[in-house]
């Protein structure tokens, strides 16, 4: 038997392995973008009208820009974005803290530039969690 085979995912972090702090899996977590995505959609077409969705120029960011202002705020006083908070998963600090209001700023600008969300390395953490000392956890 080799030694991966008795570890589970976030064991190294000190987390536990199922339940209420567990390492998020990555479909909660996909989840959890797609619903913050959908949900940045509908203020950004009150406010800024509907060519958010189709028109070049200032308003195909608009989404984005709603998006990273939902999603910083709600990290930072809630530990998690609406999408996080809806599929029962948030983010922490590795020391248990909550990540608060700059450190989810730092984050979510970011997931906004993409890269360093995708470039995924041990225990599911991404570049901006490695970053930040942050981690995705279970909510229940």
């Amino acid at each position: 038997m080799s030694d991966t085979a008795e570890h589970y995912p976030g064991e190294t972090l000190g987390l536990p392995e199922t339940g209420r702090g567990s390492l998020a899996s990555w479909r909660a977590r996909v989840a959890a973008l797609i619903l913050d995505w959908a949900a940045s959609m509908a203020p950004a077409v009150i406010l800024f009208g509907t060519g958010v969705l189709n028109e070049a120029g200032w308003r195909s960011w608009m989404i984005l820009g709603v998006f990273f202002v939902e999603s910083s705020i709600l990290t930072g006083l809630a530990g998690g974005s609406f999408g996080q908070i809806i599929a029962r998963i948030g983010v922490a600090r590795l020391n248990g803290q909550p990540i608060g209001l700059l450190r989810a700023i730092a984050r979510q600008a970011m997931i906004c530039v993409v890269l360093p969300t995708i470039v995924s390395g041990a225990e599911r953490r991404a570049l901006n969690d490695l970053a930040l000392g942050s981690v995705v956890v279970n909510r229940r």
